[in-house]
Parts: C-alpha cells; sequence; structure tokens
C-alpha cells in the first residue's frame, strides 16, 4: 500500500519558487530544496519526479499566481494608467530581495535554449501577456485614448519586449527609481 503524502504539495512548490527565483536552477541542489521545503528527499522525487520537475512545477505556480495577479492590473479603465501600473509593479517585485529578477526571465537566461519545457512555459506567460496587452491596447485605440498608428498586437509585443529588457536590467540596477522613468519612455510610443 503507498504511502500517503505527509506534506502540503502547492505549498512546497510555493517555496521552492521563491527558493529557485532567489537561487536559480542550477545553483539550487536536491539538498538545498529538501532542507528548503523540510521534506526528505524521496519524498520530493515521489512527488514530482525529480528536481527539474520541481522546478516546472513552480514556474507553473508563477504563471498561475504572480503572473496571472500582474495581468489584473491592466483590468483598470485608463490603459496608459493600467499599463504604467502593470510596468512599475513588475519593476517592484523584480528590484526586491536585491534584484532577484523575474522568474520567467531568469529561467530564459539560464535555461534556454536546451529547456523545451522552460520554453514553452515562459512563451505561454508572454503570450498571454501579449494577447491582454493588445486588447487593452485595442479598446483604447477604439476609444480615442490612444493614436492608432500602431497595430494593437505589434504595440503589446514591443510593451512584453520592453518589459523583458527592463526585468534583466532590474538584476544589473536593482533600484526602482532609475527604471520606472523609462516607462514614461515606452509609454511615448503609444501616440
Amino acid at each position: 500500500m503507498p504511502r500517503t503524502r505527509e506534506f502540503d504539495t502547492e505549498a512546497a512548490v510555493s517555496r521552492a519558487m521563491e527558493l529557485f527565483w532567489t537561487r536559480g536552477y542550477e545553483a539550487t541542489s536536491v539538498r538545498d530544496l529538501t532542507q528548503h521545503l523540510g521534506i526528505g528527499q524521496g519524498s520530493l522525487y515521489a512527488a514530482f519526479g525529480d528536481k527539474d520537475g520541481l522546478y516546472r512545477a513552480a514556474l507553473e505556480h508563477y504563471r498561475t499566481t504572480l503572473a496571472a495577479d500582474a495581468l489584473r492590473s491592466l483590468e483598470e479603465a485608463d490603459a496608459r494608467t493600467a499599463i504604467r501600473t502593470l510596468l512599475t509593479e513588475r519593476i517592484r517585485v523584480a528590484v526586491r530581495s536585491d534584484g532577484r529578477g523575474c522568474l520567467a526571465v531568469n529561467a530564459v537566461c539560464e535555461r534556454l535554449p536546451r529547456d523545451a519545457a522552460t520554453r514553452r512555459t515562459v512563451r505561454d506567460m508572454q503570450d498571454a501577456s501579449r494577447e491582454a496587452l493588445a486588447e487593452v491596447l485595442r479598446a483604447a485605440m477604439e476609444r480615442g485614448e490612444i493614436a492608432a498608428r500602431h497595430d494593437p498586437h505589434t504595440a503589446a509585443a514591443f510593451l512584453v519586449t520592453f518589459l523583458n529588457g527592463l526585468l534583466v536590467s532590474s538584476k544589473i540596477t536593482p533600484d526602482a527609481r532609475s527604471l520606472e522613468p523609462l516607462v514614461d519612455i515606452a509609454l511615448t510610443a503609444l501616440g
């Protein structure tokens, strides 16, 4: 008869996400994970298969929690304010803990091109961001809030690319005050 799991899997994934986010995949050993999570190595393997399985679960948890929450800020009425809020909040999260950046962008920088699963997960996050931004931009163009100079999908792709650059920069210069003024320059591209 199989043993029942003696730990909260969701809490373990959340704690593992924090550790991977702070240290990165390569610098986090299975021993680090078991100590941080307070579980045995056998329990980790039984629940997640291996370190890579736990990493994928952590990325997925990031996608369904923090990344999804960030997109909710786009529900504000004014498009510029909503986009500014999204970008500045992502900067503020990224500069915490001495510039740990964004887990998704960190994963891309550390794990690609060799890790197809990470590529898919991060691409899904970025696709969701582009689609949400494109919808906000399309609606704002229809209301006349912003110029219709650019295709909404292209403008959304620009904003996602810009954000990725900001998130990498946040690791180099973990200072929101120096990065946030760049958001205003990016918003001028919207017309």
